[in-house]
């Protein structure tokens, strides 16, 4: 059906054992194109009505088991790991490993990690399953792989924004296999160590220090940008997973302290349009994903930074101390 193991026939088994009369489907973005097919099957398969989410998802911070409580008895969520949350309807979590082999690619990728012999193993969700095959490929190729692990992560992968699992490891270079650019930027800026990145779908490899560099001078300049502001807005996801109503107290009280303006803003999903009747702010402190201020910060005409970059804005934090924030689940604002 797709890349990835959609996982089909567990799932029926636990819908009939359940025997919920309506269930909700939900996926991330890339596997969306999946989900009138699987509510046919589903449907079929197991008599019940199928509810599909057709809001934006990113990530297992973002279920929709707020808003689709008391409509249906289970929502299935493809492809993400469970966080240590009590969600509101009861939610079957499909992890969609991908589908796809990458070991040609991890074989192209020897050529530059010639000069590493020590290297830590990193991924996302969709290809935990692949990464015994890939440790023992280098392994049997002369490398010593070593993969960290957390509470709330499993070995070798990084969940979110949360990159507990590859703090303080020892490693000449971090491998990280997955797609996209905010995951091996985190892994460079927490660890300041080289990180090569391998996309398994089209086979690239690249190096990820220029584009963690390209990112920084723009964060640099929001920053400084973000020094002239005196009125704020502290932006608090309503999102079960993304939200941390007291860091923006803390925040609102800091600013505050320091002669600013600041007014907390609860949404649900962070974007230009939602902000434009607050536009008598001068800038705006995101305290839910990181990825908004990251990934889409030329969406904003004002500064939109994380509570780590305020504390450089507020000479709080050095410069040289940059980091990412984080949403860790065990350090939870409530």
């Amino acid at each position: 059906m797709s890349l990835y193991n959609m996982d089909i026939e567990r799932v029926i088994k636990k819908i009939n054992s359940k025997k919920p009369k309506t269930i909700g489907l939900q996926f991330p973005e890339g596997l969306k194109t999946q989900a009138i097919k699987i509510a046919k099957i589903l449907e079929k398969e197991t008599n019940t009505t199928v509810i599909i989410s057709g809001d934006p998802c990113f990530g297992a911070c973002d279920v929709s088991d707020s808003k689709m409580n008391g409509i249906v008895d289970l929502i299935v969520h493809y492809g993400h790991t469970p966080l240590p949350l009590n969600y509101e309807t009861p939610t079957l979590f499909i992890e969609a490993y991908a589908d796809i082999d990458i070991k040609k690619t991890v074989n192209e990728a020897l050529e530059i990690l010639k000069d590493y012999s020590k290297i830590a193993l990193v991924t996302t969700t969709q290809h935990l399953n692949q990464l015994d095959e890939i440790k023992d490929f280098l392994e049997d190729n002369g490398k010593e792989v070593v993969l960290g692990s957390s509470k709330s992560t499993r070995k070798g992968q990084v969940l979110g924004c949360n990159f507990s699992s590859i703090k303080k490891l020892d490693a000449e270079i971090y491998l990280f296999i997955g797609s996209g650019n905010f995951h091996p930027l985190g892994v460079y800026l927490f660890t300041k160590s080289p990180v090569l990145a391998i996309d398994p779908y089209n086979g690239e490899i690249k190096e990820i220090s220029d584009f963690a560099e390209k990112i920084l001078r723009i964060r640099f300049a929001r920053i400084v940008k973000a020094k002239e502001v005196k009125k704020w807005g502290i932006l608090v996801s309503s999102k079960e997973g993304q939200y941390r109503m007291k860091l923006a107290k803390d925040i609102k009280k800091l600013l505050e302290d320091s002669n600013h303006e600041a007014y907390i803003i609860l949404v649900d999903n962070i974007n230009p349009d939602i902000l434009l009747p607050y536009m008598d702010l001068k800038g705006f402190v995101v305290t839910a994903c990181p990825r908004i201020a990251i990934d889409d910060s030329n969406m904003y005409k004002k500064p939109l930074i994380t509570p780590k970059e305020l504390e450089i804005v507020l000479n709080k934090r050095e410069w040289e101390n940059y980091q990412l924030d984080e949403i860790l689940f065990h350090e939870r604002y409530n």
